[in-house]
């Protein structure tokens, strides 16, 4: 089977790190040592927000160019205080999410108060986020046990 189009994710014998490759970039996930990890990699839950960041950003950067606004840059915090270990803990018996996500939007350049308002809005319409607020079903690959 091709791994094209596959993100996949390797974890050894003990400890949490593992050893993430997407579209032939290879990077890590760990857990912080106060619950078992190495700390050698952002958390699961902070690649959840890392997703969520990039793909607000890069819709505003598209709704921005497409209309020609001067966007000069545009920056988003997110925070959740979910822990990925934790949740683990009862993920066997009882519903895990990651509740709520904070933001703060900062976007850079001469934008007049309408564009400003309208991008907020367009961050609400990035397609991770709409996602992540329907839901999404992990199903086995046909074929894969």
């Amino acid at each position: 089977m091709s791994d094209t189009g596959w993100v996949t994710a390797t974890i050894g014998a003990t400890g949490f790190r593992t050893e993430i490759n997407a579209s032939g970039t290879s990077f890590v996930a760990d857990e912080p040592v106060e619950v078992g990890g190495t700390a050698t990699g952002p958390t699961p839950y902070d690649y959840i927000l890392a997703a969520l960041g990039s793909c607000t950003v890069m819709t505003l950067r598209i709704y921005a160019d497409r209309k020609k606004w001067p966007l000069e840059g545009a920056s988003v915090k997110l925070r959740s205080t979910r822990s990925h270990e934790k949740d683990c803990e009862s993920c066997a018996e009882d519903d895990v999410d990651i509740g709520r996500v904070e933001r703060q939007l900062t976007l850079e350049g001469p934008l007049t108060d309408e564009q400003r308002t309208r991008l907020s809005q367009i961050a609400d319409r990035c397609p991770v986020k709409q996602t992540l607020e329907r839901g999404i079903k992990v199903v086995a690959a046909a074929g894969v046990p």
